[in-house]
């Protein structure tokens, strides 16, 4: 059988790459080794945080799943850092696991273009140096224009609970070996990395009147922009906190020499930011003690993540480590936790696209490109199906800066970087994320959505209602000034506000950390009739509106540099002023431009003047 796109798995980067592909009108296959488990969430029972909430709502912007799916199934939502500034601010919500896996399945088995098919591959078919589909296990080939690989944890999937050991890309599931063979096979350069998962608790087995309590949002704000913030009122269920203390430590530090992270049974990296709980203890002694939070699973409330105790150790040690938490002394595990390791490609091996630089039409999303998170996962899913299905229609690819997306950043910082740990997503890692903001994700990235035709007409016509609105306020706002009349300081005066000597700008008043939306209304009366969304847009351009202005500068000077080529055939051992390290990491990386190269670790900003130089030198033939 032939198809323009083959897609390789059916979790969060399957997903959104077969369905990205499939609206675009591609005729798509997905091959997937349980049908059933299209969409599972194989760890914890949320969606988004601090930097992966960001993700959603770009991929809900550019006309992805993810974010709709949350708010049909969530069962608690919350912004964190609601307290901070908004670049830092990070939507969450738990969702019920169920239910998600069951949405996106009937999702992806009721939209037209895209058939799935139950069954595992074993080998890649490759002519020359392009891929051109796939034998599976069950020896039936599938023929295809473009062929994208969204493996997850399932490559030489090896899960470990204290000393058993299980080949399973996912508790229950099959591994898939023959796969990695024929990656490797291709020249490709792997590596080994490990996650891992807590237990899961059965909830009538738990004190929770012994834990602190932590509800939803009073009112919640959905994920999507699709989805209508006036009718959206979630059920929502607690979570709860409690803490490891003393003696959970005393009985994790007497089994390290049962861990598997310790004995070395495991051989891969694991996650440096999310860290197992054995690890936690080795690496943080002086703690006394850690937050768990206990989160359902399901609106039924039937079992409970143990978030916060990811561990490997054996089944008698977690029990006893989990019966010494307060609230969980008599606590019975369904399901207890395990570390899996699995093989990823370096994603050096990539161009910004995701297709393989080896490998022609062959590209590579989520976890088998060195990342970790459904949210990751899903951009790069997001991506590889766009750009995949823009290759067979012989258009440009869509190619996100990091000046424009978070996605942005974390592609470019995989196929510039690499990575040899799990690669997870933060604000820090965002150069300019005062103009990356969550709430203006539709903003900057809806257009592309709408001109791939994943975004609908009405949805991007309240965009540009939205953006006009903005325009509108903010220019409002520069234009007109108060003087200090005897009215002027009364109305500040009756908002609680200081007093003004001098005309001032509205902007400038407005900029106030005191300025709420009620205080703008009373300030310019022309924006009551503003859309809720536009109004904190305004307030958030108003009061931040000199880092804005400094950042945009930044990009501009970032912007020069990418149009600054660096030669092909420029001979970078023969430039004097560059280390040895800098030389290595220029020929091995092969940046394209300054700016590509500004971004590899270890590339100093005097390096990159140098490089600047002898550019120039080369052009002018001096060199």
């Amino acid at each position: 059988m032939h198809f323009d796109v083959i897609v390789i798995g059916g979790g969060h980067a399957g997903i959104e790459a077969a369905l990205a592909a499939a609206r675009m009108g591609m005729k798509t296959l997905m091959i997937t080794i349980l049908a059933e488990q299209i969409g599972a969430a194989s760890c914890n029972p949320a969606i988004g945080g601090l930097a992966k909430g960001h993700l959603v709502k770009e991929i809900d912007a550019l006309g992805g799943e993810m974010g709709l799916t949350t708010d049909e199934t969530g069962i608690q939502f919350r912004i964190l850092n609601a307290s901070k500034g908004p670049a830092v601010r990070g939507s969450r919500a738990q969702i019920d696991m169920d239910r998600y896996r069951i949405a996106m399945r009937t999702k992806v088995l009721n939209t037209p273009n895209l058939e799935v098919a139950q069954e595992m591959v074993d080998r890649l078919l490759v002519k020359g140096d392009s891929v051109v589909g796939v034998e599976t296990n069950l020896k039936n080939i599938y023929h295809a224009k473009k062929v994208i690989v969204t493996t997850g944890t399932f490559l030489r999937g090896l899960i470990h609970i204290g000393e058993i050991r299980q080949e399973a890309g996912r508790a229950g599931e099959f591994a898939s070996k023959m796969l990695s063979k024929s990656l490797h096979d291709l020249g490709l350069r792997m590596g080994r990395l490990k996650t891992g998962t807590c237990a899961r608790i059965d909830a009538k087995t738990i004190d929770f009147g012994k834990m602190e309590i932590q509800p939803g949002d009073e009112k919640p704000i959905p994920f999507s922009f699709r989805t209508d913030r006036e009718s959206f009122h979630p059920t929502q269920l607690p979570c709860y906190i409690t803490y490891t203390n003393e003696r959970t430590h005393e009985i994790i530090e007497s089994n390290f020499h049962r861990a598997p992270l310790f004995t070395g049974q495991i051989e891969g990296v694991g996650p440096r930011y999310c860290p197992s709980i054995e690890d936690k203890i080795y690496r943080f002694r002086d703690k006394e003690r850690h937050h768990i939070f206990v989160e359902p699973q399901t609106l039924e409330a039937t079992e409970y993540y143990i978030n916060g105790l990811s561990t490997s150790l054996p089944p008698d040690v977690q029990l006893e480590m989990i019966r010494s938490i307060k609230g969980l002394e008599h606590a019975v595990p369904v399901r207890f936790g395990y570390a899996i390791e699995y093989d990823y490609v370096d994603p050096t091996e990539l161009h910004h696209t995701l297709e393989t630089k080896k490998i022609k039409n062959l590209y590579l999303a989520g976890q088998i490109n060195g990342t970790t998170g459904y949210e990751e996962a899903a951009a790069q899913g997001l991506m590889a199906g766009i750009n995949a299905s823009l290759a067979v229609m012989e258009q440009e690819p869509l190619i996100l800066n990091r000046d424009e997306a978070y996605i942005g950043v974390l592609i470019d910082d995989l196929v510039t970087k690499g990575t040899k740990e799990p690669y997870r997503m933060f604000t820090s890692r965002a150069e300019f994320r005062l103009l990356l903001r969550e709430d203006n994700a539709d903003l900057r990235l809806m257009g592309y959505g709408h001109k791939l035709g994943l975004i609908d007409e009405d949805t991007y016509a309240r965009m540009l209602r939205k953006k006009e609105q903005i325009q509108k306020g903010v220019a409002y706002l520069q234009e007109h000034f108060l003087t200090p009349t005897k009215e002027t300081l009364s109305m500040l005066q009756s908002m609680g506000e200081e007093k003004i000597t001098d005309k001032t700008s509205l902007k400038n008043i407005a900029a106030r950390s005191t300025f709420t939306i009620q205080k703008l209304e009373t300030l310019a009366p022309m924006l009551k009739d503003f859309d809720e969304e536009a109004k904190e847009q305004i307030l958030i351009e108003a009061k931040y509106h000199q880092y804005i202005k400094k950042q945009q500068e930044q990009i501009a000077r970032m912007h020069e540099l990418q149009h600054i080529k660096i030669p092909e055939d420029l001979d970078i051992d023969s430039i004097s002023g560059l280390s040895n390290e800098v030389k290595e990491k220029l020929k091995k990386f092969k940046p394209p431009t300054l700016f590509a190269a500004s971004q590899i670790s270890g590339i100093t900003p005097a390096a990159i003047e140098i490089l600047h130089i002898y550019i120039k030198m080369k052009e002018k033939g001096k060199v």
